[in-house]
């Protein structure tokens, strides 16, 4: 996937690097030109872009998540689907994952700050459950903290495809293992409430500092969430307040139907909580618990299983507590009057012992249809499993030689070669990762180093071509090569197939030996060659006629007209951005004033001098000596749910500029034309957002 590096995707994205890689989908580091901004692109595997109806409902999908407009949770500004490429474009966060966060404070947070993050977490779930999006794959990993302590949830409505393009727990899907509910681990319905589950597991983790199941194998710990209960928090830290850990096994109840009915309802409780740490919500272990009566079949909504018996909050303000459910109990019997002899003492002990061996004989039963049921469901069942080996730093061929690949029949493909302080070679990662379980005759997938980082690589120049010229420099520092020592230089030319910044060829070429070279040289593209223009006087011209000399003689584009009133007929152009004579390259913007007449509410004054006709008014144009910039002024669009807002800006009362935006953009800049220093005021949907004087000097 390397090879998108410098591209420039739908003439709009620039791929700078490649920062992640994910189950389905490879994350690149990338610039918009069109808004001068870092975004995050993901683009879709290869494997799985070769898949129609997949790539269908991946757009769908992220179509869908790009209307979530939430605080807590990432923005996606963009979705393409064209039949060579398939990419979402979000916003680059500045942070770490909540996974790193907790291992960075030795995985374990005080009950303080994990309350902090699980309530915006839950707020971020809030808002998708009231558009319909279940997550599907809350866990740490797909959180970040960003450096002002607040979270975003990532990756909303992507898990669903990533689950129904494996039939089977895999290896990108066994880190969700430890999160997943147990309706997920069984194949069943899921709604709104498996993401409370998963958020349960994570708040478990936060304060205890360890995952409330752990085993051997990713089907033994979805087993565990099937069947067992965890231990509680405060078994593990007598320090974490009850209500905190009653929360907690709440969202976590094996039953959905007494887990929280909402993530609104569990925000309640934790708002509660917050407000009162010593509060009691009286929830007991029976909570956890699956019914042992026959469940009938619901139709459960995204958000608010509706069909659910409500869960109110426990707290007077919400009203009386729900009652316990009633669990049948068997009626006592009367303790004996009078002694029974011995075959009367076993007759009555007969009913006893059949009600346990039919007891057993179900679990038995039970339990043979759950194995069978997940394990064929897996397609392993009677198939041994092997630890995947290790193979970070060893070459292909030495990690063919391995004992273990051989043992388990393992096969070893190599992928992407990347850059790595590894010798060239040599092994950097590998899919699926080692100590995870798999079947005889998996394929391993490695990536291996180029060499270009590696100590070793120092003998022979390394190639640089078609890289940042800064990563070039950087590199070729490492080999004491720099333009302060004079033994590296940059020349700078055009180009039309290579993009600015980037390297178009290097002297000496890769692989010569070090003590040959005296001197590196790097010819850096400046792009593609700029034709230049120069601009005519348009004031005076009707606005067609000015239109079509700018677009089509000049290849300028004329990125705003706006009226003001003149003394100049209606229709004439009464002033231009760019000054007559200037000279621009072509595709430069241009911006124009129309006249709308006379302003019929101006007041004539009177001549003291006669005149046989009237003189226009002074206008503002390059050729009254009034020099006018233009600037671009940054609006930020608000998050509350719309999905486009007008936006109205005037200069000292007059309108420059008027549109409807997307306000998944969050922000857009608009470019305002005036001199000196002028009052700004800025309209959204009608109403004032902020007025500050701007100086265009």
């Amino acid at each position: 996937m390397d090879q998108y590096i410098g591209k420039l995707l739908d003439n709009r994205y620039e791929i700078l690097e490649r920062i992640g890689i994910g189950g389905m989908a490879v994350v690149f580091k990338g610039r918009d030109h069109r808004l001068n901004r870092l975004v995050a692109i993901k683009i879709l595997k290869e494997e799985l872009a070769q898949d129609a109806e997949f790539r269908r409902r991946f757009h769908d999908e992220s179509q869908a998540v790009a209307m979530l407009s939430h605080p807590n949770i990432m923005a996606v500004y963009d979705v393409s689907h064209t039949p060579e490429l398939d990419y979402i474009v979000m916003e680059l966060l500045d942070g770490i994952t909540l996974k790193q966060y907790m291992q960075k404070k030795g995985g374990k947070l005080a009950w303080r700050e994990a309350l902090h993050f699980i309530t915006q977490i839950m707020k971020a779930l809030s808002h998708a459950h009231s558009r319909g999006i279940i997550h599907r794959d809350i866990k740490p990993h797909n959180v970040m903290v960003l450096r002002d302590g607040s979270l975003k949830v990532a990756d909303f409505g992507i898990a669903r495809l990533t689950s129904a393009a494996q039939a089977t727990l895999t290896q990108e899907a066994l880190g969700s293992v430890h999160y997943i509910s147990p309706e997920q681990a069984r194949g069943s319905h899921i709604d709104a409430r498996s993401d409370i589950y998963s958020a349960g597991v994570v708040l478990y983790e936060m304060i205890t500092g360890r995952l409330p199941y752990e085993g051997d194998s990713p089907v033994a710990v979805a087993i565990q969430h099937i069947n067992s209960i965890p231990l509680s928090p405060r078994e593990i830290d007598p320090e974490i307040p009850e209500a905190l850990e009653a929360i907690t096994m709440k969202a976590m109840a094996s039953d959905v139907n007494q887990r929280y009915i909402s993530a609104d309802a569990m925000l309640a409780d934790l708002e509660e909580f917050r407000k009162n740490p010593s509060i009691n919500f009286d929830y007991t272990s029976a909570d956890l618990l699956v019914n042992d009566g026959e469940e009938p079949t619901q139709v459960l909504g995204a958000n608010t299983p509706h069909s659910v018996r409500p869960q109110p909050a426990h707290n007077a303000k919400y009203g009386q507590e729900a009652p316990e459910p009633q669990h049948q109990k068997r009626p006592r019997r009367p303790e004996r009057e009078e002694p029974y002899d011995d075959y009367a003492d076993r007759g009555s002990r007969l009913p006893i012992i059949l009600a346990i061996i039919a007891v057993v004989v179900f679990l038995v039963g039970i339990s043979v249809f759950l194995f069978v049921s997940f394990f064929s469901g897996l397609g392993i069942t009677g198939t041994p499993t092997y630890s995947v080996p290790n193979l970070y730093n060893k070459t292909v061929e030495e990690a063919l030689a391995l004992d273990e690949v051989i043992e388990a029949q393992f096969q070893i493909v190599q992928g992407d070669t990347v850059a790595s302080d590894l010798p060239a070679g040599h092994i950097v990662s590998q899919t699926p990762k080692h100590g995870l379980n798999a079947s005889p005759g998996t394929t391993i997938t490695v990536e291996v180093s180029d060499g270009s980082q590696s100590s070793q690589a120092g003998d022979t120049m390394p190639d640089v071509e078609n890289l940042d010229y800064r990563i070039a420099m950087d590199r070729l520092e490492k080999l004491g090569f720099s333009k302060a020592a004079g033994n590296l230089v940059l020349e700078e030319q055009n180009s039309d197939d290579v993009n600015e910044d980037y390297v178009i060829s290097q002297d000496p070429a890769p692989e010569t030996p070090l003590d040959q070279v005296e001197q590196v040289k790097l010819v850096v593209s400046l792009g593609k060659k700029t034709e230049m223009v120069t601009v005519i006087t348009f004031v005076g011209m009707p606005e067609d006629e000015a239109r079509q000399k700018a677009e089509e003689n000049l290849e300028l584009v004329v990125s705003s007209v706006t009226e003001e009133f003149s003394e100049m007929e209606a229709g004439l152009i009464t002033w231009q951005s760019i000054e007559n004579g200037t000279s621009v390259a072509k595709g430069s913007s241009i911006q124009f004033r129309v006249s709308k007449g006379p302003d019929p509410n101006a007041t004539a004054e009177p001549s003291t001098e006669p005149s046989a006709e009237p003189s226009p008014s002074p206008v503002s144009t390059p050729e009254s000596g009034v020099t006018e910039n233009t600037i671009s002024v940054e609006v930020d669009l608000p998050r509350d749910g719309r999905e486009s807002v007008s936006v109205v800006i005037t200069v000292d009362g007059q309108q420059q500029y008027s549109d409807t935006v997307e306000t998944k953009m969050q922000k857009v800049l608009i470019p305002l034309t005036a001199s000196g220093t002028r009052t700004v005021t800025v309209y959204i949907d009608g109403q004032e957002s902020w007025t500050r004087p701007i100086n265009f000097n």
